[in-house]
């Protein structure tokens, strides 16, 4: 079997994040849409002659050529596979958390293509003008935690099994699903059988249930992501407090 480096062309790719590595090159993350997430050396793409300058932006689909060895990938060519996404103020604040999202979330080089759709349908959702942004938020939550094998349960009870009831309330356990309430009990996590059926079916659109929607997503991706809080969450919550 040969030792030598595995050549991948016009790969279609979305720039995560990117830093500058040495004199004019850069580490660049990337998701694929068969390889799952990349490291890439981008060799000379900050010099002024190179023909990436302009090319690896964010937010925008790529076609890229790559040799893949060792731990990082090399870049031996990129190229437009379409415009970027139309994205500005709370838009572009959301595709930034949907990036930290994926690399707090995945893994180098385990393939997802459900991650890849799910990410590339999101950008489409933001990029349109008069799209609610919440419910597109909510919807790529639900479908990254199932592409990762963390979907949640919001068809039946953790319990008992029984179908949900859009009539019941219920206490949302991250670890195990809805478990029903009964009158006087308390709940660390309430939401109505209504909201869980709404957001199985994707079509949470208004209020109340898309609040109750964003908590149960929330502590359902927190207990993935850990101790350490996402950067994009903490920036919004200071602009909310100034």
């Amino acid at each position: 079997m040969s030792d030598g480096p595995s050549r991948v062309r016009l790969q279609p790719v979305f720039l995560l994040h990117q830093r500058p590595y040495r004199d004019s090159s850069e580490l660049l993350e990337v998701l694929t849409a068969d390889y799952g997430r990349l490291g890439v050396i981008s060799r000379g793409s900050r010099g002024r002659r190179s023909r990436l300058r302009g090319v690896l932006r964010p937010f925008a689909p790529l076609l890229m050529s790559l040799s893949l060895r060792g731990d990082l990938a090399t870049l031996t060519a990129a190229e437009p596979a379409a415009g970027p996404a139309g994205l500005a103020g709370e838009t572009l604040f959301a595709a930034y958390y949907l990036n930290e999202l994926i690399l707090r979330l995945t893994g180098r080089r385990d393939p997802c293509p459900a991650v890849y759709a799910a990410y590339n349908a999101a950008l489409a959702q933001l990029s349109v003008a008069d799209s609610a942004l919440a419910p597109a938020l909510r919807r790529f939550e639900k479908r990254l935690l199932e592409a990762l094998g963390y979907g949640l349960l919001l068809e039946h009870e953790a319990v008992t099994g029984l179908a949900i009831d859009p009539a019941l309330c219920y206490d949302y356990r991250p670890e195990h699903g809805p478990v029903r309430l009964h009158a006087g009990q308390a709940a660390k996590l309430p939401v109505q059988g209504a909201t869980l059926i709404a957001l199985a079916a994707d079509c949470l659109e208004d209020e109340p249930g898309l609040s109750e929607a964003r908590r149960v997503l929330k502590a359902s991706l927190d207990l993935q992501l850990g101790d350490r809080p996402l950067k994009t969450r903490q920036v919004l919550l200071a602009m909310k407090r100034r």
